[in-house]
């Protein structure tokens, strides 16, 4: 199935649709530990999308790359304030090049989960090595699978329902860990429908993963305030070091 690419029709929307997550309270976190992470050196983001974190970064003093793979998402990128000062490259985050090293690789919201096959997630995480210098750092933000949250045999669940957005998750593949999500949500006037599979990836996956393109598990907690990861935690936001 390969990774998934946004339409224009959601690329232009999307601000609207997630404009919560532009709030001080959600993104000033975020930048806060990526910021700490990348330290003296540069940043690039795999699935940059329409640059919520990217120019945040930017406007902390980070110098910022990214890669994403829908054109209309760049586009929507390219007409922000300080666009000039984040370059974007057009690819697949499994295989895309960009020039320079780098001392933090990141992808949030779930970015890894548009690449729909494990083979191709491990393949993100060898393209992040082979950007980041030694002791470079891998921060990936992803939902953690709530098996305790489907009923019996139940072939979805409502996970949003609000009076601009409904949300339903269906469990299509359980073996391949492919589920799809279907939004219809009211913007400016119109309804606007999105449906996209993505691939959940369990914690241990994830360390594997990491493992076996050189990285380490640094940290993980439930969010980016830094609170403690349990078993009972729905979200994971892991560090990852490159070996030296």
């Amino acid at each position: 199935m390969g990774s998934i690419t946004w339409g224009q029709e959601l690329a232009e929307a999307y601000d609207t649709i997630y404009a919560y997550e532009t709030e001080p309270s959600v993104l000033d976190p975020i930048v806060e530990l990526l910021a700490e992470q990348a330290g003296d050196g540069d940043a690039l983001e795999f699935g940059v999308g329409t640059g919520r974190v990217a120019l945040a970064l930017s406007r902390r003093g980070v110098a910022v790359q990214g890669v994403e793979l829908s054109p209309h998402m760049a586009a929507q990128l390219a007409t922000k304030p300080g666009a000039e000062a984040v370059p974007v490259i057009i690819g697949d985050m499994t295989s895309a090049r960009v020039p320079g090293s780098f001392s933090l690789v990141y992808l949030v919201a779930n970015a890894l989960m548009n690449v729909t096959t494990q083979e191709e997630q491990i393949a993100v995480f060898a393209n992040a090595a082979a950007h980041l210098v030694p002791g470079g750092r891998l921060v990936v933000e992803l939902i953690v699978p709530q098996p305790r949250r489907s009923v019996g045999g139940d072939i979805g669940r409502v996970f949003a329902f609000t009076e601009d957005h409904v949300g339903i998750e269906t469990f299509d593949d359980l073996v391949g860990q492919v589920a799809w999500s279907h939004h219809w949500s009211a913007v400016e006037g119109r309804l606007v429908r999105h449906s996209a599979p993505y691939r959940y990836v369990w914690p241990s996956e994830l360390e594997l993963m990491a493992r076996l393109n050189g990285f380490r598990l640094d940290a993980r907690w439930a969010g980016w305030d830094r609170t403690p990861f349990t078993s009972d935690s729905a979200k994971q936001v892991a560090v990852f070091e490159k070996a030296s």
